[in-house]
């Protein structure tokens, strides 16, 4: 699938690492570096712009050496591109860790993953199906 892309940063498109990887790296695109105090967030601009087709949606995901290494996340996770957002793509990136973080142009964020989503029609209803777990909630199969 094509997808059209503006890149006005300083860096390459989005890519993916490895053959099989589902998401491509995308790089912080600043001016200067960005000092993020522990419990702090902030948005980081990536430079990328681009148009999905319909019936797609980008999300945009952590990445986990980032926040296994740094405790560096994302608020919004997954936050979602609109196939009809036009405007540029920027990462919500918040510091959980104790330390201070300082991210550096062109360093790599977060991770981009273009899925194809349904469209869906309510159809209101009286009962639901009946299932084995029916209205079990959070933890009821047990930790084990």
């Amino acid at each position: 699938m094509k997808v059209q892309i503006i890149n006005k940063s300083k860096h390459p498109l989005p890519t993916y690492a490895t053959l099989l990887s589902a998401g491509m790296d995308l790089r912080a695109n600043i001016e200067a570096p960005i000092h993020l105090a522990p419990g702090e967030r902030i948005l980081v601009p990536t430079g990328i712009f681009m148009a999905l087709p319909e019936g797609y949606e980008a999300q945009i995901r952590p990445r986990s050496g980032l926040a296994a290494k740094y405790g560096i996340s994302l608020l919004n996770s997954p936050g979602t591109i609109d196939a009809d957002y036009r405007g540029e793509i920027k990462a919500i990136l918040v510091n959980h860790s104790t330390e201070p973080f300082t991210i550096e142009d062109g360093e790599r964020i977060a991770q981009m993953v273009i899925a194809r989503y349904e469209r869906i029609e309510w159809e209101e209803v009286e009962n639901l199906s009946e299932t084995d777990r029916g209205t079990g909630g959070f933890g009821h199969t047990g930790v084990k």
